[in-house]
């Protein structure tokens, strides 16, 4: 996402981790980019051949953990390809928002961001360079799905896959096994445990919507499970509608789980509620596999469960599944260093590199070590690879604007009122106009 998870340019099928809070009651202004200063200069590179080899680059590995791992692997870009990466990392909710203002200034050689219709957006804008020479090199390093999810609507690639990693249920199996709780299947299932864990003086589900991106997972998870696969992506490219009764059964049925949610949700981070189930205060949480950069290194009192089924006919044949990667700026097309960057982070080396500092994550690259993934990672992998259809989650399925400026401010208000008809109009109002402007 995480996970949750967002960005302003979605994705159709591809992190989540993103859009920034939206405000419903009026437009905030947040900081801008540092990059956006143009405050680093590249030094001139000619790619391979000789002479000083430097590039900038976006980060919006804010986090202590993706941030360590970030830098572990440009420490290895170095030694491996000699290019001398100065990096910029801005908090990621920041680099999200401001992400269209970033790259009509003065953006970094390479950035952080996600597959999908998100890239797209940007690359139609012609606001990202085409990486199509980089792709000649690393393109037998990646399966089908990865580069389709990197190749904008001209044909060309613009996207350079890392990792990506399943939202699911996460839970300590310590408190299961002290209270005898089993693992659900079913959204009855789902529903008798959390009752339970209320009786066990437990919030059954954590939940924090401070920067209204997480719920996304939510919302998602319960139209796949109740509507299928194919129905949440026509929602997502508006060939549905929001006022559908299909579309309001799914938010009906998420009124029933929120007196099981943790209570002042929209005042919490993601981070904040993570805490209450590594505290042992409230038993399951919904997020991406990010999330167990949150645990105490060397704490392997985490698990994790599929969301659970609510029609047969689905079952758990969907999961989200956020692919998040790198790309190039029309700056950075000026550096030939900055490619050999892009390159680099290709191979299996990088991601191994990468993940060996956080291990939440799937390698994207063929190549990469599985055999020292953690027991956590190679069941996240099991999952992504059995699935049936993979998201890539709300704010990168659904046209940008309408996710952020709409989705987020209105499923807040959702979880806020619990007032389905009038989130379901308000939605599908701003869905017309932002689809077709």
């Amino acid at each position: 996402m995480n996970a949750t998870p967002d960005p302003l340019a979605s994705m159709s099928s591809v992190s989540r981790r993103t859009i920034l809070q939206a405000v419903a009651a009026g437009a905030v202004t947040i900081p801008m980019l540092a990059a956006c200063t143009g405050q680093t200069k590249t030094t001139g590179s000619t790619g391979s051949s000789g002479g000083a080899k430097a590039a900038t680059f976006g980060s919006n590995a804010s986090d202590a953990v993706p941030k360590a791992a970030m830098a572990a692997m440009l420490a290895a870009a170095k030694t491996a390809v000699g290019v001398d990466v100065k990096t910029n990392t801005v908090p990621h909710n920041d680099f999200q928002n401001n992400i269209n203002n970033y790259l009509k200034g003065s953006p970094d050689d390479v950035f952080t961001w996600f597959a999908g219709f998100r890239m797209k957006a940007y690359a139609k804008q012609g606001l990202v360079e085409p990486i199509d020479d980089v792709w000649q090199s690393i393109g037998s390093n990646f399966p089908e799905s990865f580069a389709k999810a990197s190749t904008a609507d001209d044909g060309k690639k613009y996207f350079v896959p890392l990792y990506n990693y399943p939202w699911a249920v996460f839970y300590r199996p310590s408190v299961f096994k002290k209270y005898g709780y089993e693992t659900p299947v079913t959204m009855d299932q789902f529903i008798a445990l959390s009752k339970q864990m209320q009786k066990d003086k437990l919030t059954p589900i954590a939940f924090g919507d401070k920067d209204g991106w997480p719920a996304f997972g939510t919302f998602d998870y319960l139209n796949m499970r109740q509507n299928g696969y194919q129905y949440h992506m026509d929602l997502m490219a508006h060939k549905a509608s929001w006022e559908d009764p299909k579309t309001k059964a799914v938010f009906d049925t998420w009124k029933s789980l929120l007196p099981y949610h943790a209570t002042a949700s929209l005042g919490r981070t993601w981070q904040e509620a993570a805490q209450t189930v590594i505290k042992k205060t409230a038993g399951m949480y919904l997020l991406g596999s990010f999330v167990g950069q949150q645990w105490p290194k060397g704490d392997t009192d985490i698990d994790f469960f599929e969301f659970p089924s609510i029609d047969p006919a689905h079952g758990q044949d969907s999961i989200e599944a956020p692919i998040d990667g790198f790309m190039l700026s029309k700056k950075g097309a000026q550096n030939a260093a900055a490619k050999d960057l892009l390159k680099f982070i290709g191979t299996g080396k990088a991601v191994d590199t990468y993940l060996a500092t956080d291990s939440n994550d799937v390698a994207a690259a063929k190549d990469a070590t599985t055999s020292k993934y953690t027991p956590l990672q190679k069941k996240a992998a099991e999952m992504i690879a059995k699935a049936k259809n993979i998201s890539q989650f709300l704010d990168r399925d659904a046209e940008p604007a309408f996710a952020n400026n709409a989705a987020l401010p209105g499923i807040q208000n959702f979880i806020k009122t619990g007032d389905i008809d009038g989130t379901c109009k308000s939605l599908e109002a701003q869905a017309k106009q932002a689809y077709t402007s």
